[in-house]
């Protein structure tokens, strides 16, 4: 089978697309025919090994110390069932599903085994496997961190960062769960965040969220890059402060910031659930959720300047790699 293999950190070129092994499910696992994956940032970041919390030197020995013991990276996927275990139950041949890698990766490339009782959901009805692949980090993330902010029917909630492929799904999220939502954003991107329920929407290259007096229940910032002093000060009386990507100073930070006052700043690492990828997958069937998906669109064999691509650090929701071909 293709397969975009990784024998280095460093800059995109260290992905190469190579001929390897299709691997054989072992009893309790499935094997997926992958249609679609995507690049996230954190693949990006994982690439060329530019870690800046706590999590740098036990993902570095898990990852490898000098080279990636994981051959092959990708975070999530959507496809189709091709073959199971003889001890599955929960699937059969052809169906058509979508899950989170979690970290043992491989969705670059043709074929994935997962364990059955892995975060494996059938595909909503209602998407193609390219919208569906979108779906489980962002979702899941985004899902995560909102239920730790125990977001309330009312409470005024921020998004900094409301067109990547975390905050996307944040600003859907809270509009459910019945927040009023302000979505920053860059200009060219105002509609698309109007346009997922955001109630307001600041452009944050004419406006600094933090400079206007408002205040909000909660700020969630899903790409780390709010100005941490400004986040905290426009939260109200025991706001919170959600942190999806923190470096190790914003995480020290954050809990000093929990100690001396009634904020509370929160980054602890989502964990990918099969209940909750259900949960997602109930609202987008339901009309409730849909995935954004990047005007630009590449093969497994693009991969390399799909990685360049997403580098750029412009992309809207989530750039997606068709492998198989399908919809």
């Amino acid at each position: 089978m293709k397969a975009i293999i990784w024998t280095r950190y460093g800059p995109p070129e260290v992905l190469q697309l190579k001929e390897v092994e299709k691997p054989t499910p072992k009893e309790n696992e499935v094997l997926i025919r992958v249609h679609a994956t995507t690049v996230e940032t954190g693949d990006c970041e994982i690439r060329r090994y530019q870690i800046h919390n706590y999590l740098w030197l036990p993902l570095r020995v898990y990852f490898g110390l000098i080279k990636p013991r994981i051959k092959i990276p990708g975070q999530q996927l959507a496809g189709e069932i091709e073959a199971v275990g003889k001890d599955v139950t929960r699937f059969k041949k052809g169906a058509p599903v979508f899950a989170p890698t979690d970290a043992r990766f491989g969705a670059y490339a043709e074929y994935k085994c997962l364990h059955e009782e892995a975060s494996v959901v059938i595909k909503p009805a209602n998407m193609t496997y390219q919208e569906a692949t979108a779906v489980p980090v962002g979702g899941l993330n985004a899902l995560h961190f909102l239920r730790k902010g125990n977001i309330q029917r009312g409470e005024k909630v921020l998004i900094y960062g409301s067109t990547g492929s975390i905050g996307t799904f944040a600003v859907q999220l809270a509009k459910y769960f019945g927040a009023h939502v302000t979505g920053v954003c860059s200009t060219p991107k105002i509609e698309l965040v109007k346009s997922l329920g955001a109630d307001k929407v600041i452009d944050y290259t004419k406006e600094d969220f933090t400079k206007s007096g408002e205040t909000y229940d909660v700020v969630f910032d899903t790409i780390g890059k709010a100005p941490y002093t400004g986040s905290v000060r426009s939260l109200r009386k025991k706001g919170r402060y959600l942190l999806a990507n923190p470096t190790l100073r914003q995480q020290l930070r954050g809990l000093w910031t929990s100690m001396i006052s009634s904020k509370r700043a929160i980054s602890l690492v989502a964990s990918y659930k099969t209940e909750d990828l259900l949960f997602l997958k109930e609202l987008i069937e339901a009309g409730e959720l849909i995935s954004v998906i990047d005007d630009h669109r590449f093969s497994l064999e693009q991969m390399v300047e799909a990685h360049r691509y997403v580098e750029q650090g412009h992309k809207t929701g989530n750039v997606v790699i068709t492998v198989n071909g399908s919809e």
